[in-house]
Order: C-alpha cells, then sequence, then structure tokens
C-alpha cells in the first residue's frame, strides 16, 4: 500500500516547481505549493551534486528526521518539496533542522510555537 503522504507524479511536481514558492536556505531549498488537501504531501530530494549514494541517503535522512521533529507545528494542505545542497554534507541533524526551520518561517508554513517554561 502506498502511503498517500508521499508526492510521486511528475505532474505534481512540474506544478510546485512551475507555479509554487521557492525558499533557499544555507542546506535546504523548500519548495510548496497549497493543495486541496487535509494533510501535507512531503518529497525529500538529493540530487548527484551533493555526493554519492550514501551521502545522498544520508541528506535525505537528516532532512526527513529534521522534519518529523517540527511536522506537527506546520500548517496543513500543502505539497512540499525539500531538496538537499552541497553544503549537507558531513552535517548533524540539528544544523539540517534549524535549516529547514528557518525555511519554513520564511514561507508562512510553521505555526508560532510557544515555549514553556518551568
Amino acid at each position: 500500500m502506498l502511503k498517500k503522504t508521499v508526492l510521486r507524479k511528475k505532474s505534481d511536481f512540474d506544478s510546485i516547481y512551475g507555479t509554487g514558492k521557492s525558499v533557499g536556505e544555507r542546506y535546504v531549498v523548500l519548495f510548496l505549493k497549497k493543495n486541496e488537501l487535509q494533510y501535507n504531501r512531503i518529497a525529500f530530494l538529493a540530487s548527484k551534486k551533493v555526493g554519492k549514494s550514501v551521502e545522498r541517503n544520508r541528506a535525505r535522512r537528516l532532512m526527513k528526521e529534521s522534519y518529523g521533529a517540527i511536522k506537527d507545528n506546520l500548517a496543513k494542505g500543502y505539497d512540499i518539496i525539500f531538496v538537499a545542497r552541497k553544503t549537507i554534507c558531513g552535517l548533524k541533524c540539528d544544523d539540517v533542522k534549524k535549516s529547514i526551520e528557518a525555511a519554513a518561517k520564511r514561507t508562512g508554513l510553521l505555526k508560532k510555537v510557544e515555549k514553556v517554561k518551568f
């Protein structure tokens, strides 16, 4: 069974790249476009510019882990593509998470989260 939250069709990618909004950060580029659904559809990409398959897979894993940490704070109803940049190689998850959060804030996708003090 296929997950409904994963972007797969070429037409969806073309639509997002063509008419969507993009924001570049130091380690990732975020493309997004509003959809008519009640959930977000996501794709994580790393081109051969990032490196060999080991580096590309690690870049995708880092982005997925970082997205998982902030996905509850994101607005719903968007198609989102995260593209890794060459600079993502050799980083820790916290650095990638900060970059993804910054990109999401710049697009207005990230909801304001109040930090609880003890």
